[in-house]
């Protein structure tokens, strides 16, 4: 039996195969263009977008799904820019129903379909890309370049990536087989065998304040192309830009003749608990998460019935040895931790240095020559609040601020974080990033995460002792990133090793436009899902073969 090509899927054919490719010679290459430039998306683009964007606000949002007729408006701008969009309440039974009734065609219509459709919402999506972006900013407190590069540009390329490896992996063994085996001297035995790729139910994605698109994508498509009705629960603060995905993904599949209920929106009532409502729900399969590890942890201890993919948090750190740019080292750190002021699953927290100092072009650096030189690159970053709030970008919550007067508690300052009044923005809510000193035994501040704009420079005994605080903190807690500097060899290969034990990716002496905190599709891997700081990778085939199973009929030919 072989499966009849969806138009959608000829329509995509190009791009498909040819992320099929990149997925296997892991270089660069991206779909989705990330420069928010006229040249390369028009001379309206951006106007039309904002426009779009602007239309949503203080309005009830254009969703045509099942629901209970209530409203709900729960998001807050970190810029200030009052948002008041009310969002069509469900009950998670009412979700989960209309969801259900929406897979069997689904499920029935094949890989090739699902495949056409979800990249024919991708390119929908493309072609609302600035109205996405603009949707990103002001949820996430993310400036504009950063929201439409990570929060459309990049987001696409992963749930491309997402694709790609779903559809390698449905498609890894023939759709029907003949079967014959010899029987002595009667007849062989001749059976024919189909092999359906069957999802697992509904999925449930619960989205994140920081990363709403980047960190649903991935998930969002993995379930979808293999088979699952998805039901998207964004963060209260951060609705938008998933009310958005949802309405264009709901736009396409009802054009290409399927149910439009296979994408619903689940925004919640302050106090509901919607999310584990629904993740506990019988009829729920699947589950994807970004976000805090106690939630993240809740989930996979409680959510039984259910796939559970997690990206939740952890230590990432940073040892410093030597160096022969001392000025392009802490260039490249002063800008990971000065990028949307550190509120990024991947900054670095701990920057491991030996209190003797270090080897560095520039003669010998001692600790606080080194602490100093990152925190001067930091503050040379943010110095011009016009330029700085273009990297910094707002505040994401109240909890960010809470971490930024307890850490004036601990340590010695070498960098203390300000106040910057946004120039665009007068009520944005914008700090600056914090460097603080610690010492190696001060193992109980600097082994508990400090989400936001806060990095500990932590004086060691030695290299080996930075190694093996490395290995001892992210071996507990998990990261997803780590980075080392070092002109000697076996100082590079320690280092990798140990990262190795412990599940982390390594980034060796990073200089120049490359940071430790960003991740590209398609050749990086983000997430490891061997440590604690995420039970999966995005993405690998792992991430994507557990959304469905193999069934199997065969018949006597």
């Amino acid at each position: 039996m072989t499966e009849t090509p969806h138009p959608l899927y000829d329509r995509h054919a190009d791009t498909l195969d040819r992320a099929l490719t990149a997925i296997t010679e892991r270089g660069y290459w991206s779909a989705y263009p990330e420069s928010p430039s006229p040249r390369v998306y028009g001379e309206t683009a951006a106007a039309d977008g904002k426009a779009a964007f602007e239309a949503y606000l203080g309005g009830d949002f254009p969703l045509d799904q099942p629901g209970d007729g209530d409203r709900v408006a729960t998001e807050t701008s970190p810029f200030g820019v009052p948002l008041d969009v009310r969002y069509p309440h469900a009950t998670a039974d009412q979700l989960v129903t209309a969801a259900s009734a929406a897979l069997p065609a689904w499920r029935d219509a094949g890989p090739q379909a699902r495949v056409g459709v979800c990249l024919e919402i991708l390119a929908r999506l493309h072609k609302h890309v600035f109205e996405l972006a603009n949707a990103v900013q002001f949820t996430s407190g993310q400036a504009f370049v950063m929201a439409f590069q990570a929060g459309g540009a990049h987001a696409l390329d992963r749930a491309l990536e997402a694709v790609a490896y779903a559809y390698a992996e449905m498609t890894r063994h023939p759709g029907t087989a003949a079967w014959e085996k010899a029987a002595g001297k009667g007849d062989p035995l001749r059976m024919t065998k189909t092999f359906h790729v069957v999802p697992r139910g509904v999925a449930l994605v619960i989205g994140c304040n920081t990363f709403p698109t980047w960190n649903s994508y991935p998930g969002l498509f993995a379930s979808l192309v293999t088979g699952n009705p998805v039901v998207v629960k964004p963060h209260p603060r951060a609705v938008l830009p998933l009310a958005v995905t949802v309405r264009y993904a709901r736009e396409v599949l009802a054009e290409a003749g399927f149910d439009p209920n296979l994408v619903l929106l689940a925004p919640e009532a302050p106090g509901e608990k919607l999310a584990s409502t629904l993740a506990l729900h019988p009829a729920v399969k699947i589950v994807d998460f970004t976000g805090s590890t106690e939630y993240g942890d809740w989930l996979e201890a409680n959510v039984r019935q259910a796939a559970v993919y997690t990206e939740k948090a952890g230590l990432n750190t940073v040892v410093v040895d030597s160096t022969d740019d001392f000025a392009g080292m802490c260039r490249n750190l002063g800008f990971t931790l000065t990028l949307y002021s550190g509120q990024m699953c991947t900054t670095s927290q701990n920057i491991l240095i030996p209190r003797d100092g270090i080897d560095t072009d520039q003669g010998h650096k001692s600790f606080d020559e080194v602490a100093a030189g990152i925190a001067a690159a930091v503050g040379k970053l943010t110095a011009d609040p016009a330029r700085g709030v273009e990297l910094t970008g707002a505040i994401v919550n109240d909890g960010v601020l809470d971490r930024l007067d307890e850490v004036t508690k601990v340590g010695t300052p070498v960098l203390e974080s300000r106040t910057v009044t946004h120039p665009s923005f007068p009520d944005a809510v914008v700090r600056t990033p914090a460097v603080v000193k610690l010492d190696a035994s001060e193992t109980a501040t600097y082994s508990r995460e400090w989400f936001g704009p806060i990095s500990f420079a932590i004086a060691t005994d030695s290299t080996a002792h930075s190694l093996d605080i490395l290995r001892a903190t992210v071996g507990e807690k998990g990261a997803l990133t780590a980075a080392v500097y070092s002109t000697d060899e076996a100082v590079l290969d320690a280092a990798e090793n140990t990262a190795i034990e412990v599940g982390v990716h390594l980034s060796g002496n990073l200089t120049g436009g490359v940071f430790v905190n960003q991740s590209a599709a398609f050749s990086d891997f983000h997430g490891s899902g061997a440590n604690a700081a995420a039970n999966s990778a995005l993405t690998d085939g792992a991430y994507v073969a557990n959304r469905f199973r193999i069934v199997q009929s065969r018949r006597h030919a």
